[in-house]
């Protein structure tokens, strides 16, 4: 596989989670769903196929017609105040606005809220900002997955350190 994530993410897909929102026996096209790895360590192990996109690509159906089932990045050790202390200053993103994300370049900006961190510890809330950057690069920027994981949807992921991103604001 290619290497498309920082080493230290891992994701799967995991379509049979009891009471998850993701959770599926079947794709749309009744095709059973299983779990699998979709990145390990950084590199993309599976793509999302329905039978049509499969066939085109010469490929076997992923049973994901329909979208996927209960992504599930594997959390790093740092709790989310640890993660604040290795980041030591920067933005503490708590709310994305908008949709800024061009799935050809990659290319990504959107308004975002949250907390200025000083001295890896938060300083001051901070609304009205804009985070810029690339996917490949924040992709493989992720220096940390936290353990503080959020359960209550479809995607199963902690914060996560990105080693930068542009931003802007006052």
């Amino acid at each position: 596989g290619t290497a498309v994530f920082s080493p230290v993410v891992s994701m799967r897909e995991e379509p049979h989670l009891q009471r998850a929102r993701g959770s599926a026996p079947f794709d749309a096209e009744g095709v059973a769903t299983v779990p699998r790895d979709v990145i390990r360590g950084g590199v993309l192990e599976g793509y999302f196929l329905g039978s049509y996109s499969a066939r085109k690509l010469g490929m076997t159906t992923t049973a994901n017609a329909g979208g996927a089932h209960n992504l599930v990045v594997s959390p790093g050790a740092d709790d989310l105040a640890q993660l604040l202390k290795r980041m030591g200053r920067g933005l503490f993103v708590t709310e994305q606005l908008g949709h800024g994300v061009n799935l050809v370049t990659g290319d990504y900006s959107r308004g975002v809220a949250g907390f200025w961190v000083e001295g890896g510890e938060i300083a001051y809330p901070v609304e009205e900002i804009t985070i810029a950057g690339n996917l490949r690069d924040i992709f493989r920027g992720i220096v940390a997955v936290g353990h503080d994981v959020d359960r209550r949807g479809s995607r199963h992921v902690g914060s996560i350190l990105v080693d930068r991103m542009m931003v802007a604001g006052q």
